[in-house]
Protein backbone atom coordinates (compact mmCIF):
# COMPACT_ATOMS: atom_id res chain seq x y z
CA UNK A 1 0.00 0.00 0.00
CA UNK A 2 1.30 3.45 -0.90
CA UNK A 3 2.13 5.50 2.24
CA UNK A 4 -0.40 8.13 3.28
CA UNK A 5 2.07 10.96 2.75
CA UNK A 6 2.66 9.99 -0.89
CA UNK A 7 -1.06 9.70 -1.53
CA UNK A 8 -1.68 13.16 -0.07
CA UNK A 9 1.11 14.60 -2.19
CA UNK A 10 -0.42 13.02 -5.31
CA UNK A 11 -3.84 14.43 -4.43
CA UNK A 12 -2.37 17.88 -3.76
CA UNK A 13 -0.58 17.81 -7.13
CA UNK A 14 -3.87 17.01 -8.89
CA UNK A 15 -5.86 19.58 -6.91
CA UNK A 16 -3.09 22.24 -6.80
CA UNK A 17 -3.23 22.32 -3.01
CA UNK A 18 -4.08 20.06 -0.09
CA UNK A 19 -7.26 20.59 1.91
CA UNK A 20 -9.10 18.72 4.69
CA UNK A 21 -11.66 17.12 2.37
CA UNK A 22 -8.92 15.67 0.20
CA UNK A 23 -7.48 14.07 3.32
CA UNK A 24 -10.92 12.67 4.12
CA UNK A 25 -11.19 11.27 0.59
CA UNK A 26 -7.80 9.58 0.82
CA UNK A 27 -8.60 8.10 4.25
CA UNK A 28 -12.02 6.93 3.02
CA UNK A 29 -10.43 5.18 0.04
CA UNK A 30 -7.85 3.46 2.21
CA UNK A 31 -10.49 2.27 4.66
CA UNK A 32 -12.63 0.97 1.80
CA UNK A 33 -9.75 -1.23 0.67
CA UNK A 34 -9.45 -2.66 4.17
CA UNK A 35 -13.19 -3.18 4.61
CA UNK A 36 -13.58 -4.96 1.26
CA UNK A 37 -10.19 -6.69 1.52
CA UNK A 38 -9.09 -5.34 -1.85
CA UNK A 39 -5.60 -4.25 -2.82
CA UNK A 40 -5.47 -0.60 -3.88
CA UNK A 41 -5.08 1.09 -6.25
CA UNK A 42 -6.96 -1.08 -8.73
CA UNK A 43 -5.74 -1.70 -12.25
CA UNK A 44 -9.05 -3.39 -13.13
CA UNK A 45 -12.70 -2.42 -12.76
CA UNK A 46 -13.49 -4.53 -9.72
CA UNK A 47 -14.06 -1.56 -7.40
CA UNK A 48 -16.91 0.88 -7.97
CA UNK A 49 -17.00 4.13 -5.99
CA UNK A 50 -20.32 5.97 -5.74
CA UNK A 51 -19.51 9.37 -4.29
CA UNK A 52 -22.15 11.62 -2.76
CA UNK A 53 -20.64 14.96 -3.76
CA UNK A 54 -18.22 16.27 -6.33
CA UNK A 55 -15.16 18.30 -5.38
CA UNK A 56 -12.15 17.77 -3.17
CA UNK A 57 -12.98 14.45 -1.54
CA UNK A 58 -13.52 12.89 -4.97
CA UNK A 59 -9.91 13.65 -5.90
CA UNK A 60 -8.64 12.01 -2.74
CA UNK A 61 -10.73 8.89 -3.36
CA UNK A 62 -9.57 8.73 -6.96
CA UNK A 63 -5.88 8.92 -6.03
CA UNK A 64 -6.16 5.97 -3.64
CA UNK A 65 -8.45 3.71 -5.67
CA UNK A 66 -7.79 4.81 -9.27
CA UNK A 67 -11.57 4.84 -9.70
CA UNK A 68 -12.60 7.48 -12.21
CA UNK A 69 -15.58 8.63 -14.21
CA UNK A 70 -13.68 7.99 -17.43
CA UNK A 71 -13.12 4.34 -16.52
CA UNK A 72 -16.77 4.03 -15.43
CA UNK A 73 -15.63 3.02 -11.95
CA UNK A 74 -16.76 6.22 -10.22
CA UNK A 75 -20.30 7.61 -10.14
CA UNK A 76 -21.60 10.83 -8.60
CA UNK A 77 -24.91 10.73 -6.74
CA UNK A 78 -24.90 14.36 -5.63
CA UNK A 79 -26.42 14.36 -2.14
CA UNK A 80 -24.15 17.17 -0.98
CA UNK A 81 -22.39 14.84 1.48
CA UNK A 82 -18.75 13.92 1.96
CA UNK A 83 -19.59 10.24 1.82
CA UNK A 84 -19.10 7.37 -0.59
CA UNK A 85 -20.21 3.80 -1.14
CA UNK A 86 -17.60 1.35 -2.36
CA UNK A 87 -18.71 -1.80 -4.13
CA UNK A 88 -16.78 -4.98 -4.89
CA UNK A 89 -18.33 -5.74 -8.27
CA UNK A 90 -17.20 -9.39 -8.09
CA UNK A 91 -18.92 -10.20 -4.81
CA UNK A 92 -21.56 -7.45 -4.60
CA UNK A 93 -20.35 -6.48 -1.12
CA UNK A 94 -20.80 -2.76 -0.48
CA UNK A 95 -19.75 -0.40 2.31
CA UNK A 96 -20.66 3.24 2.81
CA UNK A 97 -18.05 5.39 4.51
CA UNK A 98 -18.76 8.79 6.01
CA UNK A 99 -16.86 11.08 8.43
CA UNK A 100 -18.01 10.86 12.03
CA UNK A 101 -20.19 13.76 13.12
CA UNK A 102 -17.68 15.03 15.70
CA UNK A 103 -14.49 14.94 13.61
CA UNK A 104 -14.20 18.72 13.28
CA UNK A 105 -14.10 19.16 17.05
CA UNK A 106 -11.94 16.07 17.60
CA UNK A 107 -9.36 17.30 15.08
CA UNK A 108 -8.04 19.84 17.62
CA UNK A 109 -6.96 17.02 19.93
CA UNK A 110 -4.70 15.65 17.19
CA UNK A 111 -3.40 19.06 16.08
CA UNK A 112 -3.02 21.12 19.28
CA UNK A 113 -0.65 23.62 17.66
CA UNK A 114 -2.99 24.42 14.75
CA UNK A 115 -3.64 28.12 14.32
CA UNK A 116 -7.23 27.78 13.11
CA UNK A 117 -9.95 25.21 12.54
CA UNK A 118 -9.00 24.64 8.88
CA UNK A 119 -5.43 23.78 9.80
CA UNK A 120 -6.63 21.64 12.70
CA UNK A 121 -8.78 19.62 10.32
CA UNK A 122 -6.01 19.37 7.71
CA UNK A 123 -3.52 18.01 10.24
CA UNK A 124 -5.89 16.18 12.56
CA UNK A 125 -7.56 14.18 9.79
CA UNK A 126 -4.15 12.85 8.79
CA UNK A 127 -3.17 11.54 12.21
CA UNK A 128 -6.34 10.42 13.99
CA UNK A 129 -7.21 6.70 13.93
CA UNK A 130 -9.69 5.64 11.27
CA UNK A 131 -12.11 4.56 14.01
CA UNK A 132 -12.24 8.15 15.31
CA UNK A 133 -12.41 9.69 11.85
CA UNK A 134 -14.82 7.55 9.85
CA UNK A 135 -17.93 5.40 10.17
CA UNK A 136 -18.31 2.29 8.00
CA UNK A 137 -21.76 0.93 7.19
CA UNK A 138 -22.51 -2.28 5.32
CA UNK A 139 -25.15 -1.40 2.74
CA UNK A 140 -27.19 -2.95 -0.06
CA UNK A 141 -27.71 -1.08 -3.31
CA UNK A 142 -31.29 -0.14 -4.16
CA UNK A 143 -30.74 -0.69 -7.87
CA UNK A 144 -29.16 -3.92 -9.12
CA UNK A 145 -25.43 -3.65 -9.70
CA UNK A 146 -25.87 -4.71 -13.32
CA UNK A 147 -28.23 -1.78 -13.86
CA UNK A 148 -25.80 0.69 -12.30
CA UNK A 149 -22.88 -0.57 -14.36
CA UNK A 150 -24.90 -0.58 -17.57
CA UNK A 151 -24.11 -2.69 -20.60
CA UNK A 152 -20.90 -1.55 -22.32
CA UNK A 153 -21.10 -1.86 -26.08
CA UNK A 154 -24.89 -1.54 -26.20
CA UNK A 155 -26.18 1.25 -28.43
CA UNK A 156 -29.62 2.51 -29.36
CA UNK A 157 -31.03 5.48 -31.24
CA UNK A 158 -33.69 7.62 -29.57
CA UNK A 159 -36.86 7.44 -31.61
CA UNK A 160 -37.68 11.07 -30.78
CA UNK A 161 -34.47 13.13 -31.00
CA UNK A 162 -32.37 10.70 -33.05
CA UNK A 163 -29.38 10.90 -30.71
CA UNK A 164 -27.34 7.84 -29.79
CA UNK A 165 -27.80 6.24 -26.35
CA UNK A 166 -25.00 4.09 -24.92
CA UNK A 167 -24.73 1.41 -22.25
CA UNK A 168 -28.39 0.43 -22.25
CA UNK A 169 -29.59 3.72 -20.77
CA UNK A 170 -32.65 3.98 -23.01
CA UNK A 171 -36.17 3.52 -21.74
CA UNK A 172 -38.98 1.88 -23.70
CA UNK A 173 -42.30 3.74 -23.85
CA UNK A 174 -45.15 2.59 -26.11
CA UNK A 175 -42.70 0.42 -27.99
CA UNK A 176 -40.27 3.27 -28.65
CA UNK A 177 -36.68 3.61 -27.42
CA UNK A 178 -36.26 6.99 -25.72
CA UNK A 179 -33.33 8.77 -24.12
CA UNK A 180 -33.77 10.20 -20.63
CA UNK A 181 -34.35 13.68 -22.02
CA UNK A 182 -37.15 12.63 -24.34
CA UNK A 183 -38.72 10.41 -21.68
CA UNK A 184 -39.23 13.43 -19.42
CA UNK A 185 -36.05 13.26 -17.32
CA UNK A 186 -34.17 16.17 -18.92
CA UNK A 187 -31.80 18.32 -16.88
CA UNK A 188 -31.90 21.15 -19.45
CA UNK A 189 -34.31 23.04 -21.69
CA UNK A 190 -33.57 24.08 -25.25
CA UNK A 191 -33.30 27.85 -25.61
CA UNK A 192 -36.10 27.77 -28.19
CA UNK A 193 -38.42 25.78 -25.91
CA UNK A 194 -41.56 27.83 -25.01
CA UNK A 195 -41.43 26.25 -21.56
CA UNK A 196 -38.23 28.20 -20.93
CA UNK A 197 -40.24 31.43 -20.51
CA UNK A 198 -42.06 29.96 -17.53
CA UNK A 199 -38.76 28.70 -16.15
CA UNK A 200 -37.20 32.18 -16.32
CA UNK A 201 -40.26 33.72 -14.66
CA UNK A 202 -40.11 31.15 -11.84
CA UNK A 203 -36.37 31.71 -11.37
CA UNK A 204 -36.87 35.48 -11.23
CA UNK A 205 -39.62 35.16 -8.60
CA UNK A 206 -37.40 32.83 -6.55
CA UNK A 207 -34.56 35.37 -6.68
CA UNK A 208 -36.91 38.18 -5.62
CA UNK A 209 -38.22 36.11 -2.72
CA UNK A 210 -34.67 35.34 -1.56
CA UNK A 211 -33.73 39.03 -1.73
CA UNK A 212 -36.83 39.98 0.28
CA UNK A 213 -36.05 37.32 2.88
CA UNK A 214 -32.48 38.65 3.27
CA UNK A 215 -33.77 42.19 3.89
CA UNK A 216 -36.19 41.07 6.60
Amino acid sequence: MTPLRELLEASAAMHHHLCPRQVLGVRMGLLAGEALQLDLPRADKRLLAIIETDGCAADGIGVVTHCSVGHRTMRVEDCGKVAATFVDTHTGQAVRIVPRSDVRQLAYAYAPTAGNKWQAQLLGYQSMPATDLLDVQTVHLVNPLAQILGRPGMKAICDTCGEEIMNGRETIQDGKALCKTCSGQAYYLLAADPALLGYHLSSRQLHENESLHQRM
